[in-house]
């Protein structure tokens, strides 16, 4: 177009040429050159910026125009055309400039700038203004509660809404200024006449900048309206929460607080999600790191993605934030590394109460045992401690085993009872776990599927619930999943369970009565004094014990052979294959071995024997010495057990036909012969002895002087059944009792025994207490059931009686089962009424004064008499020898020396 001073209309070739493009920036050439210059159709421009209609700007076109004479033209732009908002995306600061001049009589109406501008305020203004009236809906629909609290919401929401009003004006403030800025760079830009390339880029840089910073502001309102979001979720929940109260309140109910509501919930997230607290803290951490990078986006000129790794370093390291220049970005930094503490916090107080629990959980023995081929204990009680000396003598051969007791005790108090037992755990390592064994979880942290052998241990207490407790522990057993590869042996406490625990178990079971064991032990003792000592040698495993195996090279072998081809052990019985594995105590001397047979022996140890060729024995001569036919005795029970039926079952069963039962205890005779009754015990139908009760405390002297004790053949101190579950208040009693009777024992004596007898032995002086009570001893023999190992070391030493240590015992066989459930067959021979049983025999019935005989020669003049020879005790020592070495060894023999003998019961 022309800039004349005029302002005369445009040509008709300017105003065609304005119908067909849109106008261009002129370039330097195009104002400077002097020719007409052919105007060709360019592709569309567009400008952000509208030149303000100022008179400078005029006049220094017009001069321009003057002095270079030039007749260049802009094209017009029609009013009616708008460019596309789709390019640039803000039209409104697009710039026309007009082919005949600012005063050009045709020229087309211009907006100026400051309309441009204002309008952009319009718009902005216009926005907040809906923003305000959408925020002002929600809230009037929300909030329609009682005034008082529609005030408080109302002044929250002013507030909200002055910040974002002041917010959004500082961003019209900077907005302003920015536009200003721009306007003046197209003023330089047009008056040094720049080329209009370089005007293009710019104005794509200021519309990318523009759109920067509409994402800048969205981003930072988006993590604004994030904070807040948790104070509006707060808000409508006690609005809703005063609402239900109120209604709560008009119909008479109750509603849980809102806070319990929200405490209950985290618990349930917390107790029920595996993982929860580190899901949490992942959680928390990757919320901030959103928010922060927001944030940062908001008030920075850093990319979305720097912003979000520069969250992530202030959250890793709180010192990164002095480095922030400027109010906003300090803040945000200043909040994001606040943050990061606290998570650091969070997480090293997640990973120390990991830590501490998993040291608490290995303190507390919860974790799982890996082993194979183990020994488990279940349960705890004080046969415990002699028990697992039993297994560590057993295992010593073998360099050493393992041993697993899981009871329902803390494991440091377990290792710490175990710690202080006095023995030598020779190699053997323990492991304490801490669980129930009614429990599957447990059982299986114990590696049960894999044990050998697993031990249950009757708990201290009643009797009936001890043997419940067994009676549950066994079905779990049966129920657990992987099967078992062990057998089980069960220790109860009264006979009457047992066949209930075999039905349940089945196959898997071997069962041990305690207190039917001990009872029968003690009626053996009363009989033949000295036996006691010879079953702790059997029972344990420190000295000799039985072992069954298999010996290919003895088939077809007869048992009389069989009983002098082993140097080291003594043959006593078979395992039968055809009948079973039925084992066969004291079988016949033609039995002939078949093919699968097993030899039962006593050894030291299962590798310290093996056969050898036969030995040249002579043979011995048949001694004819007739036994002396039993004679009928005088026994007393002192004390009140649970099973003493049974106990008066098997005394009728031994005893001679006229024997008297004297039963001495604090219980009322009607209730002695209730109990009785209930037992099962049929008084009427005893056949060998008469029972005479009488009334007292056994631990008062004058109830015992009441008694004929000098008369009495035994005499038979029991634990109480008032005080059993209490081993040292029972073993004190039992003492009490047992001093009180030898001592009016030797009260009683006649003076000139007393003064034989003071001859006789020498070791204590005359009037000793000691003394007399070992002379009350040669008269009548007195067995004491005593259950704590410390009893039993002050009996053995003062030797006033013979004793039977319960525990220690019942511990031995458990053991000796564990080991081998084979053994629990022989044990149950032995102890039952009927079969065979040791014996003490006197000497007279094997061999002559002065003879020399090795002990081969003497078992098989034994073996005339149907018995086998297993041990013998010389006169001038007080302990038996099972098993002897240097069998066929010649020796001489004294009446006085004592055999020990596996035989029939008489």
């Amino acid at each position: 177009m022309s800039s004349n001073a005029e302002g005369s209309p445009p040509s008709t070739s300017s105003a065609a040429a304005a119908t067909t493009r849109d106008w261009i920036f002129p370039s330097y050439s195009f104002v400077h050159s002097t020719h007409s210059i052919r105007r060709t159709p360019r592709r569309r421009r567009f400008s952000s910026y509208h030149p303000p209609p100022s008179p400078q700007f005029n006049s220094t076109a017009a001069a321009v125009s003057s002095a270079e004479g030039a007749s260049n033209s802009f094209s017009t732009i029609s009013p009616s055309y708008r460019p596309r908002s789709l390019e640039f995306g803000n039209h409104q600061k697009s710039t026309r400039l007009l082919a005949g001049g600012p005063d050009g009589p045709a020229a087309a109406p211009v907006k100026s700038n400051d309309a441009v501008s204002s309008e952009k305020r319009e718009v902005k203004e216009t926005r907040t203004t809906y923003l305000e009236k959408r925020f002002s809906k929600i809230f009037r629909g929300g909030l329609r509660i009682r005034p008082q609290l529609a005030f408080s919401v109302s002044i929250v929401t002013t507030v909200l809404s002055s910040l974002l009003s002041k917010n959004f004006t500082l961003r019209k403030e900077v907005t302003e200024l920015q536009d200003q800025i721009s306007k003046l760079n197209v003023r330089l830009k047009l008056c040094n006449l720049l080329d209009s390339s370089d005007m293009y880029n710019s104005n794509l840089q200021d519309v990318s900048l523009d759109s920067s910073k509409s994402l800048k502001i969205a981003a930072l309102l988006v993590s604004i309206m994030l904070l807040l979001l948790p104070l509006f979720f707060f808000l409508f929940k006690y609005v809703d929460y005063i609402s239900s109260s109120r209604r709560q309140i008009d119909n008479n109910l109750e509603e849980v607080s809102l806070n319990k509501q929200l405490a209950y919930r985290v618990d349930v997230f917390l107790s029920v999600t595996p993982y929860a607290k580190p899901l949490a803290l992942l959680v928390a951490t990757l919320l901030l790191i959103c928010l922060g990078g927001l944030a940062l986006f908001g008030v920075t000129d850093d990319s979305l993605a720097d912003s979000l790794w520069l969250s992530w370093t202030y959250i890793a390291d709180s010192g990164n934030h002095a480095n922030s220049e400027g109010i906003g970005p300090r803040l945000v930094s200043l909040s994001i590394s606040f943050g990061g503490m606290l998570i650091f916090a969070m997480m090293l107080g997640l990973v120390s109460d990991a830590i501490s629990e998993k040291f608490d959980s290995l303190r507390k023995g919860r974790s799982e045992v890996v082993e194979r081929n183990h020994t488990l204990i279940l349960g705890w009680s004080d046969k415990l401690g002699s028990l697992l000396n039993q297994l560590a003598i057993a295992n010593e051969s073998l360099g050493g085993g393992t041993v697993v007791v899981m009871a329902e005790h803390d494991k440091e108090e377990m290792e710490l009872d175990i710690g202080k037992m006095e023995f030598d755990f020779r190699g053997t390592s323990v492991i304490c776990r801490s669980g129930s064994p009614l429990i599957l979880a447990d059982l299986k942290k114990v590696s049960v599927s894999k044990a050998r052998a697993i031990v249950v241990l009757a708990e201290d207490g009643n009797a009936d619930q001890s043997d419940a407790r067994a009676l549950r522990t066994v079905l779990s057993l049966t129920g657990v999943k992987e099967g078992l590869q062990a057998h089980i042996v069960v220790e109860l406490s009264d006979l009457d369970n047992e066949v209930l625990v075999k039905l349940v178990g089945g196959d898997l079971v071997e069962t041990v009565v305690a207190h039917d064991v001990i009872g029968r032990l003690m009626i053996q003792c009363a009989r033949q004094p000295g036996l006691a000592q010879i079953w702790e040698d059997i029972l344990g495993f420190e000295n000799c014990e039985f072992y069954i195996k298999r010996w290919p090279q003895l088939d077809g072998m007869q048992f009389e052979d069989v009983l002098i081809s082993f140097q080291d052990a003594i043959p006593c019985g078979v395992k039968v294959a055809s009948s079973g594995g039925k084992i066969i105590l004291n079988p016949d001397d033609s039995y002939v071995l078949q093919e699968g047979d097993e030899i039962l022996v006593i050894a030291e140890d299962d590798d310290t024997y093996s056969p050898s060729d036969l030995p040249m024995v002579k043979d011995a001569k048949f001694l004819l010495v007739n036994q002396l036919a039993r004679k009928p005795q005088k026994i007393l029970l002192c004390g009140w057990r649970r099973d003493i039926d049974d106990m008066i079952v098997v005394l009728d069963a031994s005893l001679a036909h006229g024997s008297e039962l004297w039963m001495f205890n604090e219980v009322h005779e009607n209730e002695r012969e209730r109990k009785l009754t209930d037992g099962g015990l049929e008084v009427d139908r005893l056949m060998n002895i008469i029972l005479v009760h009488r009334k007292g405390n056994a631990v008062i002297r004058r109830h015992l002087e009441s008694l004929p004790l000098e008369s009495f053949d035994s005499i038979l101190i029991l634990a109480d059944e008032s005080v059993e579950d209490s081993a040292i208040q029972a073993d004190s009693r039992s003492l009490a009792t047992l001093l009180l009777i030898r001592d009016i024992q030797a009260k009683r004596l006649p003076y000139k025994e007393a003064m034989a007898y003071q001859t006789h032995r020498g070791s204590f002086s005359q009037g000793s207490w000691i003394g007399e009570m070992q002379q009350a001893s040669d008269k009548s023999v007195i067995i004491s059931e005593i259950l704590d190992p410390r009893t039993k070391n002050l009996l053995s030493m003062s030797k006033i009686s013979d004793y039977v240590l319960s525990n220690e015992l019942v511990s031995m066989a458990l053991a000796m089962v564990a080991e081998d459930r084979q053994i629990n067959d022989v044990l149950e021979e032995l102890f039952a009424e009927e079969g065979n049983e040791l014996h003490i025999r006197a000497a007279n019935l094997y061999i002559e004064e002065g003879e020399e005989l090795s002990f081969y020669e003497i078992l098989l003049r034994a073996r005339q008499r149907r018995e086998i020879l297993i041990g013998y005790r010389l006169a001038d020592t007080e302990k038996a020898v099972i098993n002897p070495p240097a069998k066929n060894e010649r020796k001489e023999w004294s009446l006085k020396d004592v055999f020990v003998v596996i035989a029939e019961k008489e």
